[in-house]
């Protein structure tokens, strides 16, 4: 668009002496559908456009002024240093300024501005992004949600005809590109999965409900409205003009990210992410509800690439690009919906043997769910993944209420499609044979990757250890050598030895498929 079709308060605002303040030349315009956002050096000014989508309406004063507070009190929440203020702009003599005490023609959302490499996305790019970030925004989300509102009118919204009304709404807005970058089959295998989702399970969104996952979320987790600034993960630019896309099972927000790295072809950094962030929560019931929400997450993709197919002002080239990507997305949909076949991985070594390393490159490699006796125990003991247990964290009683928690899990997943790794010392055959016996009952293929290395490596690495919600020490390592039971001739068939003073690839080719 040429500066001469903007409206006259952009062109204004493109002008360094519209601001009372210094501005970096030039004066930076960066539009959307609904916004426009200049860039001034210091400072970033957000406008809403006047439109009305029905799933947003910005049409008069009164709505844009409303939602710019909204956006501004929304985004405390999970970018409080970026979010400065709403400020009135009025008219004089034909001249636009900000503030001033004439009657408001308009309202901005004056924001810090930050430099675009500071965003997940363009880290992405870069090759930048590692596993590390992705680890830690999975602790961060997971305070977002601890801390986001939910009452009796937000849990409404997890009941199923809200859920589905907008996944519905999805595929009446995309017949008609079936034929083009949606495929027939793909289309009515997509929908047949969500009308059997609600149809079958209603007491899973019941239970989400009773248990307050449906809470107050971002709405748009994606890695560009995710920045690493001053060292620090922000989470902004959440959705504040429709409540159905904010109110939401914190799974919906999960899947965002996770579906947007799997879309980069990096499965394994949204592994990280999902695991760190059902450790930190201890919510891996909700895992349940993920494959339902990362395929909309992919599907509404999908569409809004599509609507670019109708806009007449776009080129030829664009278009084929964005038919390619909506063909991308959906098929991506569609892949979330196809059934897996679920398997169990006992870890078994001693405190120190490096399990939680193995397992977590597994995890990686299978796309599987660690699930960590560390954390289980926590979380059933009531006390933070990063504090101390004390003596009655680990008594026999609660270590078998660790173990029943930890397989009881393991199968519900496993029966549900995920591969799933129980990390854990399994050096009891009580332990072991219950877990083989409930893996034979459902038919779940089963292994046992016992990790080994001398005593001094394990003594070295336990006095080594820092940055980890393990609690085992070095002085008990002794006692962990006498209790240990060796493998008896009926397991010997499941297990597969490693020694972690070596490489793993080579060692684990065989348990992860080529």
């Amino acid at each position: 668009m040429t500066e001469s079709a903007l409206p006259a308060l952009i062109q204004q605002m493109l002008q360094p002496g519209f601001y009372p303040h210094t501005v970096t030349e030039p004066i930076q315009l960066i539009q959307t559908h609904i916004s426009y956002v200049l860039l001034t050096g210091d400072y970033a000014y957000k406008l809403k456009k006047p439109v009305n989508f029905g799933f947003l309406d910005f049409s008069t004063l009164q709505k844009r002024q409303h939602f710019c507070h909204e956006e501004l009190r929304l985004n405390q929440r999970g970018a409080a240093e970026l979010y400065l203020e709403v400020l009135p702009v009025t008219i004089e003599a034909e001249q636009y300024h900000l503030g001033g005490t004439e009657k408001p023609v308009e309202y901005v959302l004056k924001m810090r501005q930050f430099p675009q490499e500071s965003l997940f996305s363009t880290l992405f790019e870069q090759g930048k992004l590692n596993e590390t970030h992705l680890e830690e925004l999975g602790q961060v989300v997971a305070q977002y949600h601890v801390q986001a509102q939910t009452n009796d009118y937000i849990r409404s919204f997890g009941e199923v005809p809200q859920v589905r009304a907008g996944i519905d709404e999805n595929y009446q807005q995309t017949e008609k590109y079936i034929g083009g970058p949606q495929i027939q089959a793909q289309f009515t295998q997509t929908k047949q999965y969500t009308d059997n989702f609600f149809a079958e399970r209603p007491e899973l969104f019941v239970s989400r409900i009773q248990n307050n996952y449906i809470r107050e979320c971002h709405g748009d987790l994606h890695l560009r409205n995710i920045a690493l600034w001053h060292d620090k993960i922000t989470l902004f630019d959440c959705i504040e003009f429709n409540e159905p896309f904010r109110f939401v099972d914190v799974m919906y927000d999960v899947a965002f990210t996770v579906m947007d790295l799997e879309a980069r072809q990096r499965q394994d950094l949204g592994n990280a992410f999902l695991n760190s962030y059902i450790e930190q929560t201890g919510d891996w019931e909700g895992l349940q509800v993920l494959p339902l929400y990362l395929s909309r997450q992919a599907y509404v993709r999908a569409k809004v690439t599509s609507f670019l197919l109708d806009d007449r002002s776009i080129p030829v080239t664009v278009k084929e690009e964005a038919t390619k990507t909506a063909a991308d997305y959906y098929k991506q949909a569609w892949e979330y919906t196809k059934p897996q076949k679920g398997q169990l991985i006992l870890m078994s070594g001693l405190s120190g043997s490096g399990k939680s390393t193995t397992a977590r490159y597994l995890a990686r490699q299978l796309g599987a769910i660690h699930l960590r006796s560390d954390a289980v125990r926590k979380h059933l003991g009531g006390i933070p993944l990063w504090e101390r247990g004390g003596d009655d964290l680990y008594t026999p009683e609660m270590t078998q209420k660790t173990y029943g928690r930890l397989l009881e899990l393991g199968i519900m997943l496993a029966n549900q499609g995920f591969a799933v790794i129980l990390d854990a010392k399994y050096d009891r055959q009580q332990l072991r044979q219950e877990a083989i016996a409930q893996a034979n009952k459902y038919q779940l293929p089963l292994q046992i990757i016992n990790c080994t290395a001398p005593l001094e490596v394990l003594q070295e690495r336990l006095n080594n250890r820092t940055g980890d919600i393990a609690d085992a020490t070095a002085d008990l390592l002794a006692s962990q050598l006498k209790q240990a039971e060796p493998f008896t001739e009926q397991e010997q068939p499941y297990v597969k030895i490693l020694d972690t003073t070596q490489p793993q690839q080579a060692q684990l080719k065989e348990v992860i498929p080529q």
